[in-house]
């Protein structure tokens, strides 16, 4: 096998052991791979579309992550970019075959948007989140309570199954929190997000004890952006962070809409927000200060 061909390198085989997020992730690695290897070659990506009969925007969308592949493409590919060793090429296909596997969240299909399922994945992979939230408490950190709220509020026509659908979900996710190894978890949560009564005075006492209790695992951080700070660094919306440790994987940059979202991979995009990060953190209260300020809140409402 030629320099040119990564799949010497063991760590796919660990995507394949251990896949940690899923489809998503696995579709993500095989596309970095199958881009490295063209351009090794030096081959376009329009010719790499005529190998497979497709455009060259689906080579693009393939190197990209955002979709699944046949493994007829792959193996047209491989051939293509000079791919010969057997064990390389199985590997390939073994990852092809791997990134149309329905991930957990499939049975919540019914309830769930396809632009939300990727952000399920590359969260379910991710080493660090970092996120800032201004209207409500952050999804990992939601009482089932609470949760019910916020989907009745965002799904006013949804039946009562559907909705309990949606908190299931949400309390699926936060299975990650208390893995063996567990991703880091930064959340900065406006004082907005406490103040606002949602779900009634009593289910926010009860999310309001549940961040305390949060904020005592190891791999949580939270702060609290009081109201005192006036104007913040991320005015706008809502930011999350993803960081991976494979470094196949760049860091992404996610940003929810009412019936959207979008992902930036770009560096000069991701650095921007990463700055935009770090400043909310250097401007939040510190992790004890928030923590008082919780108790503080929680007095309150007894």
């Amino acid at each position: 096998m030629s320099a040119a061909q990564p799949s010497s390198d063991p760590s796919l085989r660990r995507y394949l052991d251990h896949p940690r997020g899923g489809p998503t992730i696995l579709r993500i690695v095989l596309g970095t791979q199958l881009r490295r290897l063209r351009e090794a070659a030096g081959i376009t990506r329009e010719s790499a579309g005529d190998a497979i009969r497709a455009s060259h925007a689906k080579i693009s969308r393939l190197e990209l992550g955002r979709v699944s592949c046949k493994e007829r493409d792959i193996t047209d590919l491989l051939t293509l970019y000079g791919v010969t060793d057997s064990a390389a090429r199985a590997t390939y296909l073994a990852l092809a075959r791997r990134t149309g596997s329905p991930g957990w969240w499939h049975q919540y299909n019914d309830v769930l948007p396809s632009w939300f399922e990727t952000h399920l994945g590359l969260e379910s992979a991710a080493s660090v989140i970092r996120t800032y939230e201004v209207q409500f408490i952050p999804g990992l950190l939601q009482t089932a309570d609470y949760a019910r709220a916020v989907a009745r509020l965002g799904n006013p026509r949804a039946t009562p199954e559907e909705t309990e659908q949606r908190v299931a979900l949400r309390m699926e996710r936060q299975r990650l929190l208390t893995l063996t190894d567990p991703p880091r978890l930064w959340a900065i949560v406006d004082e907005a997000c406490l103040r606002r009564p949602l779900g009634g005075p009593e289910v926010m006492a009860g999310q309001v004890k549940h961040l305390l209790e949060m904020a005592r695992m190891p791999n949580i951080t939270l702060q609290v952006a009081p109201f005192a700070l006036g104007g913040l660094a991320a005015a706008g919306g809502p930011v999350t962070i993803l960081r991976f440790l494979e470094p196949d994987l760049p860091d992404i940059v996610y940003l929810e809409q009412l019936t959207s979202a979008l992902y930036l991979d770009k560096r000069t995009d991701v650095d921007h927000y990463l700055a935009v990060m770090d400043r909310l953190s250097a401007q939040a209260e510190s992790p004890r200060n928030s923590v008082a300020m919780l108790e503080g809140l929680l007095g309150q409402s007894r």
